[in-house]
């Protein structure tokens, strides 16, 4: 594993799963399990991965390893399960809390991907659950590409023939895990070579380094205390919005602005309802939220691990306009760009690959259980297909995502794009989630308002 691919497993504890997922509805009728079974089976060899499951280093004296499951079943990882008919999207959205809030078995594969049956109007739902250890956001995307098909007309292969690789013994797995730590330190000594020959890319990276990490320090300035933060429990409450691609190109249009701009302003938006509700001041006051950033190169969309650096976006819920908070969001995340945040982030993450596996997971561990108000919430936004996924001929009409809650964030917000449609899904904390409605209704409250002001602008979906 990579330095931040072991991190997301070292973070695990009782109550904070760290698992990525997401919801899938599909147009019906739902179709029989051994077909579903078949067409997983069909391209599971396109992720080997899938068919792996995690081994340790003896004193972890290096990273953890993937190894081939000798006794691997594909009917362990999918499962089936059923609402009373007709199940409303209320009860998905409880099933999934239920569901994601469970560990996934460190002894098998960690995966699994579950087939919902009983929804209203003959839909039926995929709910996927796969650690965080394995993939990323941009890569659990790229995974999905590979299982679901681009048309309607399919035809199933026949699963290629699969045997285990023999598992290594103790002292191989500490060998190779400690041949691979010693590779990440050999890529740093290249880097550090050609950064010699190339002295002008080289002091533009650094230059870009410093102002980065300037940039990073500012974070120890931590907002007030909120009830966005503190102990974490092992109870998750999920809930949706939604918005269309349309209307958010509409405003971008209009405003000069992106549309992860218009994204974070919305959630602005809701965040501001949300502490106002609960009796808490917002004047002067943001909520910070550290928003991961994809450094996936072009060639690395075969690569099934986490590649990402971040940002960290003060969300200027003091405003009460919606105008001027889009412009806010705008102003910063311009500067943010500029700043060589993301690039600072990216570096420290790799020198992961000098570091002591063993220092890596009791630094993981500390860092994630010490009580912090510093970071107010996760805000991820990963960007889908804008053509119609189907699965053995039925369409997906809806996905939405799941990230799971931790170091002392008690709400998480998610964002994934997909024909035409912007879904967003928000993990609490469930004991400090009964009121999270507020969040999501002011998603879609903002988006309405923004479009509207958008209109009266003289911009239309056309022009957008």
């Amino acid at each position: 594993m990579s330095a931040l691919d072991a991190a997301f497993l070292h973070v695990e504890d009782g109550v904070t799963p760290m698992h990525i997922g997401m919801a899938a509805t599909f147009e019906g009728p739902i179709l029989p399990q051994d077909e579903i079974a078949a067409a997983v089976a069909a391209k599971l060899h396109r992720v080997p991965r899938y068919r792996q499951r995690v081994r340790f280093a003896p004193l972890a004296f290096a990273r953890p390893m993937w190894a081939d499951d000798p006794h691997f079943r594909l009917s362990y990882h999918l499962r089936r399960t059923a609402l009373p008919t007709p199940g409303s999207e209320e009860e998905l959205r409880t099933l999934v809390g239920r569901v994601m809030e469970q560990r996934l078995d460190r002894e098998r594969p960690l995966w699994e991907l579950w087939v919902v049956e009983g929804l209203a109007d003959g839909r039926w739902a995929l709910i996927m659950k796969v650690h965080h250890c394995m993939v990323d956001g941009v890569a659990a995307t790229d995974l999905l590409d590979l299982l679901l098909d681009h048309g309607r007309e399919t035809t199933i292969e026949p699963a290629p023939a699969w045997e285990p690789a023999p598992e290594p013994p103790a002292l191989g797995k500490l060998s190779e895990t400690i041949a691979a730590t010693g590779a990440g330190v050999a890529d740093g000594v290249r880097g550090l070579a050609t950064a010699a020959t190339q002295p002008r890319k080289t002091a533009m990276n650094a230059a870009a380094f410093v102002s980065g990490m300037a940039h990073f320090a500012g974070v120890v300035r931590t907002p007030p205390p909120s009830s966005l933060n503190g102990p974490v429990g092992p109870h998750r409450r999920w809930l949706t919005a939604r918005a269309q691609l349309a209307d958010v190109k509409t405003i971008r249009a209009a405003h000069g602005c992106t549309v992860n701009d218009v994204v974070l302003a919305t959630i602005t938006r809701g965040f501001r309802d949300l502490l106002l509700a609960r009796g808490e001041s917002v004047e002067g006051r943001v909520v910070r939220s550290f928003v991961p950033v994809s450094v996936r190169s072009d060639d690395h969309h075969d690569r099934f691990n986490n590649e990402v650096s971040a940002i960290f976006a003060d969300l200027p819920v003091w405003s009460d306009d919606p105008l001027e908070r889009l412009t806010t969001v705008h102003e910063m995340m311009d500067r943010l760009k500029r700043s060589g945040e993301a690039f600072a982030g990216s570096v420290l993450t790799g020198l992961g690959g000098w570091a002591p596996a063993l220092g890596w997971a009791l630094g993981n561990q500390l860092g994630t259980r010490t009580p912090q108000h510093a970071i107010n919430t996760v805000t991820t936004n990963i960007p889908g297909p804008q053509q119609p996924w189907f699965l053995h001929g039925r369409r997906m009409l809806e996905l939405f995502p799941y990230v799971p809650c931790g170091g002392h964030m008690r709400a998480i917000v998610a964002i994934y794009s997909y024909d035409g449609n912007l879904a967003f899904g928000i993990t609490g904390d469930a004991p400090h989630a009964g009121d999270l409605e507020l969040l999501t209704d002011g998603i879609e409250a903002e988006m309405e308002a923004l479009l509207a002001i958008s209109a009266r602008a003289g911009v239309t979906h056309e022009q957008a």
